[in-house]
């Protein structure tokens, strides 16, 4: 490394983020500049540690200490190229991943980790300023067409990655806009969709063809794209969202969180929304507490709510490591999101009893406390006696995950589901021989940086099905393997 006393000399440093009370008037990202002396000392930090545990905390296999090598020495170009080795899209996990790598990063055992996303993300945008990220087209063409499902993170992987080994790709995309989850799922205050337009440019330059309003089964022939095409990936996500059938569930007021998030990001794209939701003046109950109901949170201090309540049905994590997590696995402790910091209220140890209202509309929302009691060697539910109480609530946010892709899809295609209705593949290629899947459709609700992984592992089972052989290269196996 370039300095091997950083880590000793300079302590972990982020961006600063704009003042909540500022950030919260609108929907820009909330991170401020940050000079790249700091983020060099940064980098700096990166140990020579001998065994990289962060390869193989990182879901795609990212060579870091080798790109922060680079950042150290001012060597951008190097960068970018370590960087893209691995993964397509830095830009997007350099916002938006929740870093596991950080998490096996060495140097985290006594100290703050390396802050491997924020360097991440620096090596994109300095790729992108100083034009290393360019239209790179494929000297030469397979003659081979393959149809991509879907245009989120998995499947713009498949397709980037499948178009560099000479294919030509098409992607179908049933809304108006390319982006799947990171267009519709992921508020513009983390990622920005000039970003995502920005790759899309390349990727178009470098001959991907993009369908949008292209919804298979409507107004795409499955038979149409089996005729066409020699190959077909498909990488819908897992959209079907998990449900809470309780007393009043039909009430007005009642939404699942990727309904209220996608509207709000449609609004800020300029979309006229028939059907808007929104938190304005409102007693918001955010039911779930990950990231999805972090974004609603988030989204909802913007959109003017009144009070937002974010209720998690499991107890309240530690702030430390125990014993069932330590280094180098992902620590399962207390996370504080930027929306968290915003305002509003976190409790645990919550069950939602039932939804109640006046006229059609939701009124408020029944809650008891519960204790989590070991029986037979598992952990069960209890409700504490005498905790039931009804909250105001005029807002009610379902953000307690998704078990599945639409299954209409898989069956026009013949192709078989798992009990839990994800696409049964082995490995990536499912039961009919051309039709291959990536992404939280075979392997259920995950992160984008798991869903980019997928879609290149999947790009490269495409090219040998088409060529018998590959050039796409395979993420490196790691005997440090930790996630």
């Amino acid at each position: 490394m370039g300095q091997l006393d950083g880590f000793l000399k300079y302590d972990r440093e982020l961006p600063d983020s704009r003042p909540p009370e500022n950030r919260v008037g609108d929907f820009k990202e909330i991170y401020q500049p940050f000079p790249e002396e700091k983020t060099k000392k940064q980098a700096a930090r990166c140990m020579d540690c001998g065994i990289p545990f962060c390869h193989s905390g990182c879901p795609l296999g990212n060579i870091i200490p080798e790109f922060n090598d680079a950042v150290y020495q001012e060597d951008w170009e190097e960068a970018a190229s370590i960087l893209h080795s691995t993964n397509n899209f830095p830009e997007f996990t350099g916002r938006i991943c929740p870093a596991p790598c950080e998490a096996s990063c060495v140097l985290g055992i006594n100290k703050p980790p390396v802050a491997i996303e924020h360097i991440e993300k620096t090596i994109a945008e300095k790729a992108f300023e100083l034009g290393y990220i360019k239209p790179k087209p494929p000297k030469n063409r397979t003659g081979k067409k393959v149809a991509v499902i879907g245009s989120g993170p998995a499947g713009l992987a498949a397709a980037d990655q499948l178009n560099k080994a000479g294919h030509w790709v098409t992607v179908f995309e049933r809304e108006n806009r390319i982006g799947g989850l990171l267009r519709y799922g992921i508020p513009d205050f983390k990622l920005e969709k000039p970003i995502i337009d920005r790759r899309l440019d390349i990727m178009n330059e470098e001959g991907v063809i993009f369908k949008m309003n292209a919804e298979v089964g409507k107004n795409i022939n499955p038979e149409g794209l089996k005729n066409d095409f020699d190959s077909i990936v498909i990488c819908t996500g897992s959209t079907k969202a998990r449900d809470l059938n309780i007393p009043g569930r039909d009430l007005e007021g009642v939404h699942f969180a990727m309904d209220f998030l996608s509207r709000q990001n449609k609004e800020v794209a300029g979309d006229n929304i028939q059907d808007p939701i929104s938190a304005k003046d409102k007693n918001v109950v955010v039911i779930g507490g990950g990231d999805t109901g972090s974004d609603c949170i988030g989204t909802s201090h913007r959109q003017g709510a009144k009070s937002v309540l974010q209720l998690e049905l499991m107890p309240k994590p530690p702030k430390e490591r125990g014993e069932k997590d330590p280094w180098p696995l992902w620590p399962m402790t207390l996370r504080t999101s930027s929306s968290h910091e915003e305002g509003g209220e976190r409790k645990w140890s919550i069950l939602t009893k039932t939804f109640q209202g006046e006229e059609g509309k939701l009124t408020h929302i029944e809650l008891v406390d519960i204790e989590w009691v070991e029986k037979d060697g598992r952990k069960e539910m209890k409700e504490i006696e005498g905790s039931s109480r009804l909250v105001p609530c005029e807002l009610a946010l379902l953000a307690i995950g998704f078990v599945s892709p639409e299954q209409s899809l898989l069956k026009s295609f013949g192709v078989n589901a798992t009990k839990t209705g994800l696409v049964k593949a082995d490995k990536y290629k499912t039961n009919q021989e051309e039709i291959f899947t990536a992404g939280d459709a075979r392997r259920g609700q995950s992160l984008v940086v798991w869903a980019i992984m997928e879609g290149r592992e999947a790009a490269r089972s495409v090219d040998k099905f088409l060529t018998n052989k590959s050039i796409l290269p395979a993420k490196k196996k790691s005997v440090y393997q930790v996630g």
